[in-house]
């Protein structure tokens, strides 16, 4: 399939809060974690002044939508309790949310708890949940109450025992079928705006993911929305032998790959390099 069919999804939208996302051109998710050990930018953001500065940053360097987790689900990370969850992302919100009234937040959380206060509490325009559902049987009821953007991530396992040997037949058509399942789920709720991410690193080998990277253009198939985060991932530095520090060239690289795959938004830790990529893949497919 040519990219330049790939790139443009003309007419595809999302409505966070009366602000209409077009994915005419592929959007920019920057990540504000807020917990003391994320894989990557862990403990980095705990302060509001520091808090304050990461999301200005993410703004000033063009990022369409701000991620805000506070739950590291980084591989064997710890799991904090419901109410630890609670103070640290109200506290990031609440913070964000008075510095910057008009930015489009996303919060990162499986808990529907805590999803229905920061929607009720601080506007938040989008739910961003690792397990789809699948930790909290409450949360499809809350994005049906709000009717807000949601993200459903696939995940084999939980982020404590998704890397213990994680199989499939076939991964990106098990993880089609997986998400088609849960989108009519969704519909029946009347749930109207719903962006998928395949999950990379969660419960997947890192032949998993490259197959998965490969073959984004599968998941077209649901004429959704496709989220793709691959910022300093283990399995972009793993394989050069470096670290997560050392990863952004291999991180640009795996977005632009993503972008021409088909991806409409790209989370990342690194705003400005994902911006200048789309910028160049748009240029790239106006000569096609």
């Amino acid at each position: 399939m040519p990219t330049s069919n790939l790139y443009f999804e003309e007419g595809k939208t999302i409505n966070c809060g009366g602000q209409l996302i077009d994915f005419s051109s592929p959007k920019i998710m920057g990540i504000l974690n807020v917990t003391p050990d994320s894989f990557y930018d862990g403990g980095k953001y705990c302060s509001d002044e520091e808090i304050t500065n990461r999301a200005k940053e993410i703004i000033a360097e063009g990022a369409d939508i701000i991620d805000i987790g506070a739950y590291s689900s980084r591989p064997g990370a710890k799991d904090i309790s419901e109410q630890e969850e609670s103070e640290i992302i109200f506290n990031a919100l609440s913070i964000v949310r008075r510095e910057f009234p008009d930015a489009i937040i996303s919060v990162d959380t499986f808990r529907a708890s805590i999803a229905d206060k920061a929607i009720t509490n601080f506007d938040v325009q989008i739910i961003n949940d690792i397990s789809a559902g699948e930790a909290d049987e409450e949360m499809f009821n809350i994005i049906a109450k709000h009717n807000v953007p949601y993200i459903i991530m696939h995940m084999q396992g939980t982020p404590q025992t998704m890397q213990q040997n994680p199989t499939y037949d076939n991964v990106s058509l098990d993880i089609v079928k997986y998400f088609s399942n849960k989108v009519d789920k969704l519909r029946l709720m009347g749930v109207n705006d719903i962006v998928i991410d395949p999950g990379f690193g969660f419960g997947k080998t890192i032949e998993h993911n490259y197959q998965l990277l490969k073959n984004l253009n599968h998941f077209k198939v649901l004429n959704l929305p496709i989220l793709a985060g691959l910022s300093r991932k283990s399995m972009l530095y793993k394989p050069l032998n470096l670290t997560a520090n050392d990863a952004l060239t291999a991180t640009i690289s795996a977005n632009t790959i993503a972008i021409l795959n088909g991806a409409n938004i790209l989370r990342v830790h690194d705003v400005k390099q994902a911006v200048e990529s789309v910028k160049l893949v748009g240029l790239y497919n106006s000569f096609n």
